[in-house]
């Protein structure tokens, strides 16, 4: 298998896992360990991973990851957490959606909800729910964030606080292991805070990747969550720091 090749199924597993080791590396893609720990150390030059004893993880930093890899990772466990989320939104409601890729999973999965109104501050949503007849959709107005269809800025904001939402459904971009929700755009945290002030019930919907990943800005923590959807189980003495905040855990998985 050639470089080529190999370079982007090494980065997929990363993203998926959040870190690759030589051994499975190896034995996965059908070469020498020598063979891996020389890419391991090209894609660590280039910065695209960190090298640690025995592997290399995603790099820390400030910024994320493109929108368009964001949307292919980790699918089908998106659609999953997507079915759960909208199996407890009840027809009759109104509710907010954030940006993200689970959100908007989120938003394919209210297709068939009846007398919804869905205020959101993305684009890939309001578009989706264009096909629903019995949905109205309100887009709250802001700066348009070109790489993925976001709006973020005092307007957002300003438009959030007009509302009291029955329902409001954010993501994130990485959790800190004591429960911190965290994210990279500090206009973006403003506008996931306000969703969470104007709602009366609120839900989180991020798949374990996130737990592996880091970024600077905290939104909240997962006590102002009443339900948090994921697709592995928590580790054990955040699951007992949810049951004392009353944050409920659902878990599902393709």
């Amino acid at each position: 298998m050639s470089q080529t090749i190999r370079f982007p199924e090494i980065l997929d597993i990363a993203r998926r896992d959040g870190k690759v080791t030589v051994e499975h590396l190896a034995e996965h893609l059908g070469v020498t360990l020598q063979t891996i720990r020389r890419d391991l150390s090209e894609l660590a030059d280039a910065g695209k991973l960190e090298r640690v004893h025995g592997g290399a993880v995603l790099p820390s930093g400030t910024v994320n990851i493109a929108y368009e890899e964001r949307r292919r990772l980790n699918a089908d466990n998106k659609t999953a957490m997507a079915k759960a989320c909208a199996a407890m939104i009840p027809q009759d409601c109104a509710i907010f959606l954030n940006i993200g890729t689970s959100t908007e999973a989120v938003a394919t999965e209210l297709l068939h909800h009846r007398n919804l109104m869905v205020v959101t501050n993305n684009m890939n949503v309001a578009n989706i729910l264009t096909r629903n007849p019995d949905c109205e959709v309100i887009v709250t107005g802001g700066s348009l964030r070109q790489s993925d269809g976001g709006l973020t800025g005092d307007i957002t904001t300003s438009t959030i606080r007009q509302f009291k939402f029955d329902i409001g459904v954010i993501g994130c971009s990485a959790i800190d292991t004591d429960g911190d929700i965290l994210d990279f755009d500090l206009q973006e945290v403003g506008v996931s805070q306000n969703i969470l002030r104007q709602s009366r019930r609120t839900m989180l919907i991020s798949d374990h990747t996130k737990f592996k990943r880091k970024a600077p800005a905290r939104i909240e923590s997962l006590s102002a969550i009443d339900v948090f959807f994921t697709d592995a189980p928590v580790a054990p003495s955040l699951a007992k720091r949810c049951a004392q905040w009353d944050t409920q855990i659902s878990v599902s998985r393709a």
